[in-house]
């Protein structure tokens, strides 16, 4: 299995960005997705998760609003779509799969991708 997360990078504050994480090895379509981030000194910490259908999205309080879950399951591809970017919104951003949809326990995922930097200068 394998999942490769991409698109971080350099923006400003109140700017925007879309990571995306290709998904290989497994049914794609099976698998709840979740995007997770971790800044440094900190403890990695759930952003938001998708249903395998995109029937039900979860958000945490500090993203609702500002960042928006999505997924092709044609291209076994999940999306995060990062407005009105914060400084605090700096981290390394990981996309995670789960044969369940609804935790935000990073312990309970079983693939992880291997992240991507996103950086929101002030």
């Amino acid at each position: 299995v394998q999942l490769q997360a991409s698109g971080g990078g350099l923006v400003q504050a109140g700017g925007s960005l879309r990571v995306s994480c290709a998904a290989s090895g497994l049914t794609f379509r099976s698998y709840a997705m979740g995007w997770f981030r971790q800044a440094p000194g900190k403890e990695r910490e759930f952003v938001s998760a998708v249903s395998s259908s995109s029937t039900s999205t979860d958000y945490a309080d500090f993203v609702k609003g500002r960042f928006t879950i999505s997924r092709d399951n044609a291209k076994n591809t999940v999306y995060l779509q990062m407005s009105s970017l914060k400084p605090e919104d700096t981290a390394v951003y990981y996309c995670a799969a789960d044969n369940i949809f609804g935790s935000r326990d990073h312990s309970k995922y079983d693939y992880w991708g291997q992240g991507t930097q996103v950086t929101v200068s002030s």
